[in-house]
Parts: structure tokens; C-alpha cells; sequence
């Protein structure tokens, strides 16, 4: 199955190891370096490889060792340009050949992000991310942006001595750099299979809290200690992800909270999620964000979506993740809490885009068709309420997480396509053919707009919130100032009995007037 999104044919030739040796150029916002990739044949008669790239400066290209042919093609809109190199030697299937490229990323790289100092908390020195997902990894180096294809790395970043180098990676030590002794040179090693989305850089000055055995969250010192408060309930929610979907196979889980302009609230990199310093509400109420990130480890990081088009893969099933882990820590009422919630947000975008609107589909069609275009909650939220769904027709929490346990070591480290998940599920759900049979598949998956059937919620404590935000609404408007002061007291006595996460009511609904718009069974 081709990916729209991407040059590459990982079905021709496989890139399977990255070894990686760049500088952080602040002066010129660029890295430059060389990508050595491990590809494999497999076909026989193997005579080129295409990569992609985007705005990207190749210089020189090696076949083990030997110097190769290569030629840049046509730039497309958005995709970017493909990278044809032609190995000296043609390869037989399963021969594998190191592919050595020496580049440098453009200062204008839609993956990176070049802050100077004034633009960061500590306002002394500069700083850099990266954002790959969806397809900007080919923005910093030529690889197979494609979720399809999954590599091993280990890399060497150069940076000014006085900041801090960290990637979506194990650290593997750090020393002078021999070449300029006013750098350091940080190593990392990734030994799980990850696709290219999921390579990330950070450097700044940075320093780390421990907020757990296998934990440290990492900002600029102005941040760093609230930044350990907030985010402190990691463990708990890994212990839980581990106790719901298996072990917790990356080792190190570190947090790294990024300046205001980083552009979601989390990215799930692999040892390292990147979050929003908008997080830092100082009573940890925005912790379900972690919960997502965290689940990620699972679905999406070691199940992964073969395509763009089937993000919903690894979307969905991390909103369930997390949404059972809440469930676990705070309670089921809480858990179908947040998936109404989920359903008004669904609704919300879909209002936004238009129930005809192809965006909408739980499979996308992404022929010619930006990923980044694409982006909205519907694989989010119309993934989980499917599962949520399937959930209450096949048994029960209890009986569903043991199939989503089951389909993670299935299909851990590979690429899928929706009707791989659809066939496993009949598959672990023998017995249930019968009942899978009468689900309107194809308007699930194929269809615009809200999905074909509603799951039941327990309103409780949406209910709770309605009521309550109607008393405001209600009262005597002789009393104005009175009875407002006493519902908001009332109102807060009521959040203090519960635990924490409940005061995302307000994060999510803005105000309490909103929450009478929830939607009823």
C-alpha cells in the first residue's frame, strides 16, 4: 500500500538503522551533518533509492564508502522533493548497504524551531525544537518520511557547551567536542524501532527535575520546579498503562516542557514527550494530557498507523488508553465524564467543517491532500467514541481491554492499516461475529459527519454540572452579587470533595454557562 503522503517505497528498499552526526548552528538556524542510513533491498536488482526531503542541502552521498549518483526531482507543493540516489552496485534482495548523505537543514525548515534568547523564559541564551509529525522529519535530513517504515537511531549532536542537547531517545553521555572546544558533543541511542515522525531534538539551557524511578522533567529553570509539581503523577499513570496494555518498553519516560509558541498541547516522543507549558495550571488538573501522551507508548509509538489516512489507528486507541487510565485512577464516573466531553468536542468540529465535509471520515482519502490540512479531533474523538462503542457491545471494559491488550502485542513494532485492526478483531472476537456483523462499518469509517450510533454515557456528573450551572442562571436577579458569591462557594466546596482531574470542568468548558449546552442522552 503506497503512503500519498510520501516519495519513499519502503515495499523496494527498507531504511533500518539511522546513524546521525550533526552540529546546531544558532548563527546560520541550521543543522548540518551527515545521515548515514542503513538500507536494505527488498527486491532484487536493486539499483536507486528515493527519499524525501524538503528544503534540505545535500552535498555529498556514499554507498558504502563508495561515492554515489544523485539527483533531486520536482518539487511538489507540499510533499517537498524526492531524493533519487543511485548506488554504485546494484543490490540483491536482503543485501543491506550503509547510504552516508551530507546535508544541512534550511533556515526556514517547517520541522524547527529557532528561538533567541529574548524569546525564552531565562532570556540568555537561544533555543531550538524540532516538530515532525506529520511529515516535516524530511525537513531536517532525507530519510522515508513514512509512518510505513520504522528505524533503529543512535546520534551525535554537537551544541554551544553551555546549553543541553535531548532527543526521543536514551541518553547515552555526553563529551568535548574535539572539532571546537567551546561545543559538547551529546550522544543518544534509540534502540526500538520508531517511524521518522517521531525523531525529535531539543537544545537549551535546560535542567531536570526526578519526579519518579524512570522520570525527570526537563525545562528552563524559571519553569522547571512547578514544572516537577504539575506533571508528578507520571508514575502512577505509567504504572497503570503497564498494569492496562503490557510492559513499558522504551526505559526512560521524561517529560520536557517547551516555550508557549510549541503548537499542541503534547507530542508523544518516544523517552522524551514534549508539552505545552499552558499545562502549568499549578493544581495538576490538566493531567489527562499526560495520560494521552503516556498511552502513546503503546498505541501509535509501537503500533503505529501505515499511513496518514489511518490515523484514527493511533488517535483513537490512545484516547481510550487514556481515558481508561483516568478511569482506573479517579473512578468510571470520571471516565465517562471526559468521553462526553469528547463527544461535545466531536460535534463541535464537526459543525466547524461540515458534516459532508470528506476531513470528518474516520479514513481518510489523503490523495493530494496536506496531512497537516487534515488535522482536527475527529480521529480523536470519532476513534474513541467507535471503541466506546464496541466496548458496550462486546462486553464490558474489562472484556474490550483485553482485546486493545491483545492487538498491542500483536501488532507491537509493525505498521497497520484500519482493515488489519478490523480482522484482528474478528478475529480475537470469534464468538461475536454475529454482533460485529450489524455494525454499520463502512458508515463508521467511510462516511462524513458524526458517527452512526451514539455510545451511552453516564451523565452524573454531567449532570451535576448542568444542575448547578442552572441554579446559577436562575437565581434571583434581586441578589445578584449574593447569590452568586454563594454558588461559586458552593460550587467550589463541591470541586474540593472530588479528586483534582475533575476541575478540567473548567479547563474544557471554559465557563460554567457552557456546561448547560452539554449534550442529554
Amino acid at each position: 500500500m503506497a503512503d500519498p503522503s510520501s516519495f519513499s517505497s519502503p515495499a523496494c528498499c527498507l531504511t533500518r538503522h539511522l546513524h546521525l552526526r550533526c552540529r546546531a548552528d544558532f548563527g546560520a538556524r541550521a543543522l548540518r551533518g551527515t545521515a548515514a542510513l542503513t538500507a536494505r533491498a527488498e527486491r532484487e536488482a536493486l539499483r536507486c533509492l528515493v527519499l524525501d526531503t524538503r528544503d534540505v542541502q545535500v552535498f555529498r552521498v556514499t554507498v558504502n564508502g563508495q561515492d554515489a549518483q544523485f539527483a533531486f526531482g520536482e518539487k511538489h507543493s507540499f510533499k517537498g522533493t524526492p531524493l533519487e540516489i543511485t548506488f554504485p552496485k546494484e543490490l540483491r534482495r536482503g543485501q543491506e548497504a550503509i547510504v552516508e548523505i551530507s546535508f544541512e537543514s534550511s533556515p526556514k525548515s517547517s520541522a524547527l524551531q529557532w528561538f533567541t534568547p529574548e524569546q525564552t523564559s531565562g532570556k540568555k541564551h537561544p533555543f531550538l525544537f524540532s516538530q515532525c509529525q506529520a511529515t516535516h522529519c524530511r525537513a531536517i535530513f532525507p530519510c522515508q518520511d513514512t509512518p510505513a517504515m520504522k528505524l533503529t537511531y543512535y546520534a551525535e549532536i554537537s551544541v554551544p557547551k553551555e546549553l543541553v542537547a535531548l532527543m526521543s531517545a536514551n541518553r547515552d553521555g555526553e563529551m568535548p567536542d574535539p572539532e571546537d572546544s567551546s561545543r559538547k558533543i551529546y550522544c543518544f541511542s534509540q534502540n526500538v524501532p520508531v517511524p521518522c515522525y517521531l525523531f525529535a531534538l531539543v537544545v537549551g539551557a535546560l535542567e531536570s527535575r526526578k519526579i519518579g524511578p524512570r522520570t525527570l522533567v526537563w525545562a528552563e529553570k524559571e519553569l522547571v520546579d512547578k514544572s516537577a509539581y504539575e506533571f508528578s503523577e507520571a508514575e502512577a499513570m505509567l504504572k497503570t498503562a503497564e498494569d492496562l496494555a503490557g510492559p513499558y518498553v522504551w526505559g526512560q519516560y521524561d517529560l520536557l516542557v517547551l516555550p508557549p509558541s510549541f503548537p499542541y498541547g503534547g507530542m508523544e516522543n518516544p523517552c522524551l514527550t514534549f508539552v505545552t507549558p499552558t499545562l502549568l495550571a499549578g493544581d495538576r488538573s490538566l493531567s489527562n494530557v499526560i495520560a494521552h501522551e503516556i498511552s502513546h507508548s503503546w498505541t501509535g509509538n509501537l503500533v503505529t498507523n501505515k499511513t496518514w489516512e489511518h490515523f484514527w489507528l493511533n488517535e483513537g486507541h490512545t484516547v481510550y488508553l487514556e481515558r481508561r487510565i483516568g478511569g482506573r485512577l479517579f473512578g468510571e464516573q470520571f471516565r465517562h465524564f471526559q468521553a462526553l466531553g469528547g463527544w461535545r468536542e466531536l460535534q463541535n468540529t464537526i459543525n466547524t467543517l461540515g458534516d459532508k465535509n470528506p476531513v470528518t471520515n474516520l479514513v481518510l482519502n489523503l490523495d493530494e491532500v496536506d496531512p497537516d490540512v487534515a488535522y482536527s479531533s475527529v480521529p480523536y474523538e470519532k476513534g474513541f467514541a467507535l471503541l466506546f462503542y464496541l466496548e458496550q457491545l462486546l462486553g464490558g471494559p474489562d472484556v474490550f481491554m483485553g482485546f486493545l491488550k491483545a492487538y498491542v502485542q500483536q501488532f507491537a513494532y509493525k505498521s497497520i492499516v484500519t482493515e488489519d485492526w478490523k480482522k484482528f478483531l474478528y478475529s480475537y472476537f470469534k464468538d461475536k461475529v454475529d454482533v460485529l456483523d450489524k455494525v454499520d462499518w463502512n458508515s463508521w469509517f467511510h462516511a462524513p459527519g458524526m458517527p452512526p450510533v451514539k455510545p451511552t454515557y453516564d451523565m452524573t456528573l454531567a449532570n451535576a454540572c448542568v444542575a448547578l450551572s442552572q441554579r446559577w442562571i436562575e437565581k434571583d436577579s434581586g441578589d445578584k452579587k449574593i447569590s452568586g458569591e454563594k454558588i461559586s462557594e458552593e460550587y467550589r466546596q463541591q470541586l474540593k470533595s472530588l479528586p483534582s482531574p475533575y476541575c478540567n470542568i473548567l479547563h474544557r468548558y471554559k465557563s460554567i454557562s457552557s456546561l448547560c449546552e452539554m449534550p442529554q442522552q
